[in-house]
């Protein structure tokens, strides 16, 4: 019988000393037809189609759920289905982000190849920005069919989440307990100010939205069971203890048993380990897929998930997880950043994160613009950046990856009031002339 020790150890086993420390990047974009319009699975032009030409001729190897290719395996790396058909590649684990910045390149031309030939646009931005959700086609993974059941039921905007929203997430190392609880308090404070930096999400269904980051409100109404801040992270000194307790009682999707997903839901995980299920008891594969199904602003795994930002252009794709390196892997710097932002409450970090997805940069917190904490964190993360002496071909530090973000910072704007002022300006409104500007082969 598993104990509630033996779930808390996996967080401890992940822990690892400095020099073994690594930078992972996740990417998610929409994939659209000519006319913008998502595509679907099934078809010459449709998704498997897409998984098969970037499988074709390369080391991917094809991961098949029944009969339909449902993802790729490569060495340390995979390409994965969002729910509305949505390509993700989860990147290696790397010493530096000019070697993410790399491998990122090389997928979104993997990608523009492969657009070309199918006549397929992938785009760089946080949600489908055409396409209604009833037009969106669900991907044919039983995961998703459980899950979209479920979100039904447990927030408003659960659909929306699964199939018109993209993201940019980035995962970080810690030394022990301790430092990781440095880390992830940090990150969580983080959360707004990385939304007003990334928003990239105005428009939705061929309409302003509202917001700048459409992406980052639709995840306030997703399922409050599993989504948000989590309040323990601010005033915890057991953070392995709190989140194994919190994660105990959030409600279980599925469990996992003969390559099939048996759905359990709103049984909870400490509900399970008490009692099993339908014959079933708890094991340590049992938890880790739980855990995969937490989708808090910061999740915690072997590493530390930062999971706030939408999702970019090429130039942008690393700017947030290299912003985020800088504050964490030096200590010096991830103690001033917490001196920027440790000390608000939680309803001022609420409120701070609902300006951001509305405003952007322009949003407010503590009556003070977000740009300015932006800019100040930007200056701290450089530092750290430039101390840990990751340099590339040219002799520059990984900080040159914060440039494209620190101009925008600077001018106070972020990727979404570019989108707008094209939309009310040049474009008129047409959502064409948008895919245009967001695809990334142009």
């Amino acid at each position: 019988m598993l104990t509630i020790d033996d779930l808390e150890a996996g967080f401890h086993d992940g822990a690892k000393p400095p020099e073994r420390w690594r930078l992972g990047v996740e990417h998610e974009c929409p994939a659209v037809d000519l006319k913008g319009h998502t595509i679907p699975y099934h078809g010459p032009s449709g998704v498997g189609a897409v998984l098969g030409a970037l499988a074709e001729g390369s080391d991917w190897k094809p991961v098949l759920e029944g009969d339909n290719t449902i993802a790729l395996a490569g060495d340390g790396a995979s390409i994965t289905l969002e729910p509305g058909g949505q390509i993700e590649m989860s990147g290696r684990l790397w010493s530096s982000v000019h070697q993410a910045r790399a491998e990122i390149d090389r997928h979104i031309d993997s990608l523009v190849a492969v657009g070309r030939k199918l006549g397929v646009r992938f785009l760089a931005s946080g949600t489908v920005p055409k396409s209604t959700l009833e037009a969106i086609d669900w991907m044919p993974k039983r995961r998703y069919e459980i899950m979209r059941a479920i979100m039904e039921r447990a927030g408003s905007l659960g659909h929306r989440m699964m199939k018109q929203t993209a993201t940019v997430q980035s995962n970080f190392d810690y030394a022990d307990e301790a430092d990781a609880r440095l880390k992830f308090r940090l990150c969580m404070a983080l959360s707004p100010i990385l939304v007003a930096m990334s928003a990239n999400s105005p428009v939705i269904e061929g309409r302003l939205s509202g917001y700048k980051s459409y992406r980052a409100k639709v995840w306030t109404g997703t399922d409050p069971d599993r989504c948000g801040l989590l309040d323990f992270a601010f005033d915890t000194e057991g953070l392995f203890r709190a989140y194994t307790e919190y994660a105990l009682d959030v409600p279980m999707y599925f469990l996992a048993r003969n390559q099939a997903l048996i759905p359990v839901w709103p049984v909870s995980f400490r509900q399970f380990l008490a009692k099993g299920h339908d014959g079933h008891q708890a094991t340590l594969d049992d938890w880790h897929l739980h855990l995969s199904t937490i989708f808090t602003e910061v999740r915690l795994k072997t590493y530390i998930e930062v999971r706030s930002a939408d999702s970019q252009a090429a130039n942008l794709v690393v700017a947030t997880p290299a912003f985020v390196k800088g504050l964490l892997y030096e200590r010096d710097c991830l103690e001033a950043a917490w001196d920027l932002v440790g000390r608000w409450s939680m309803s001022e970090r609420l409120e701070a994160g609902a300006e951001a997805a509305r405003h952007g940069l322009a949003g407010r917190a503590r009556r003070h613009r977000l740009s300015d904490f932006a800019a100040d964190l930007l200056g701290i993360a450089r530092e750290g950046l430039d101390r840990q002496g990751q340099l590339d071909a040219e002799g520059r530090s990984e900080a040159v990856h914060l440039d494209a973000l620190a101009e925008d910072v600077a001018d106070g704007r972020c990727p979404a009031d570019r989108i707008i002022e094209g939309w009310e300006g040049p474009w008129g409104g047409q959502t064409d002339r948008l895919i245009e500007a967001l695809d990334y082969a142009d």
